[in-house]
Order: structure tokens, then sequence, then C-alpha cells
């Protein structure tokens, strides 16, 4: 069912790809209900425009070099009247999705979401609502009955998946074997798999580590 709104919302866009920032400005400026106040190639002018048009929703890119679109929810955080946020990313691992929303997203979707389903969303987390599409649910609720894995377990991961071994990371991190053996068991446990290949993949599907 439609939301009906009396008045414009108000949206800023972020992203640091200038034919996404054009092809979304140029949709929502043809369409009746929506004011687009400005455009932003990253986190640190995203949150300066924040700040001088007050947007009512911003369309938030989730990976931009400085300031990526975690830090910048982070920081918006601490604001008693900011924007609703919704996270616009091509990637849908569901750390990702997982970070967005603890650090205050109020909705998640993906790049290539069709202009319908774009608009409703902005229509619905500008009337208060969360807006999470069902596959991102479900992943969402899988990542939040996982054990977290801790900041020193997902340092590990990138080594695991450079193919180093247990004696190698020691000797890098310069911690014993032992230790090291402990936090890779750990990881593999968490994640739900049977060894370090399955670990490595698990982390890149899950959007936990990327490979460069």
């Amino acid at each position: 069912m439609e939301i009906k709104l009396s008045n414009l919302v108000r949206v800023l866009i972020v992203d640091d790809h200038p034919v996404v920032r054009t092809g979304l400005n140029s949709m929502l400026s043809t369409l009746d209900g929506f004011m687009v106040v400005g455009v932003a190639a990253d986190g640190k002018e995203a949150l300066f425009l924040i700040d001088e048009h007050r947007p009512d929703v911003v369309l938030l890119d989730l990976h931009m070099p400085d300031m990526d679109g975690i830090a910048v929810l982070e920081k918006l955080k601490g604001k008693s009247a900011g924007p609703k946020v919704i996270v616009l990313t091509s990637f849908d691992g569901d750390e990702n999705i997982y970070r967005a929303m603890l650090a205050g997203a109020h909705g998640y979707l993906l790049k290539n979401t069709p202009e319908a389903e774009l608009t409703k969303a902005i229509q619905s987390v500008y009337a208060g609502k969360r807006y999470i599409p069902f596959r991102i649910a479900e992943q969402l609720a899988e990542r939040m009955m996982r054990s977290s894995l801790t900041a020193r377990e997902i340092e590990f991961l990138p080594l695991l998946a450079k193919g180093l071994t247990n004696k190698q990371i020691a000797r890098l991190l310069d911690i014993s074997e032992n230790t090291t053996r402990n936090h890779v068991n750990r990881i593999i446990e968490k994640l739900g798999v049977s060894g370090r290949t399955e670990a490595v993949t698990a982390a890149l599907q899950q959007g936990i580590i990327r490979m460069n």
C-alpha cells in the first residue's frame, strides 16, 4: 500500500561513483514527492551537506574512501534530529548488513534495486519505518544468531586468505603458534565451517573481509 506524504521528501545522495550519483539524482528529480537537496562524493562532504541542508533521507553508499558509510552513520548517532539513512550498496554480505544496521541505518538496499522499490523504501523510512527486503532480512537474522568475531579474529582473516601458515602468522603478529592456533580454531568454529579455506570463503561471502 502506498504511503501518502503531505510534503516533499528531501533526499541527499552520497556515493563516490559519479555515474551512480547522476543516475539517482536524475531519477528522483523527475518524480513527484521527492526533492534532491544535494549530492556528495564522500563521507566528509556528506556530513557537511547534512548540516547545511537538513535532508529527511540520506541514500548512503557503504564503501567509500577516507570515510565510509559506517563512519558516517556513527557520526550521525550523536545528532538529536538526524536524517533517516538508507544504505545503498553493491555488497550484500551479511556482515555489511549487520554493521550498517548496528550503526543506525534505517534501510538497506542494493544499487540494482528497481525504481519502484527504491521510492517505496524512501517513503517508508521517511514515515518512521525500517525497510529491509526479505532476502536481506534473512541474512541479517542469521548473522545476529552467530557469535560475533572479535576484532583480533577479523585481523587474522586476511592473513588466512593469503595462505599464511600458523607459524608465519605467529611470527608476523609476534605471538605464539599456540595462540595463533587457538584464534584460527575459534574463527572456524564461529563461522560454522570445517577448515581455513572454508573460513576465508565464508568471510568473503559474508562481507567480513574484501579482496582488493
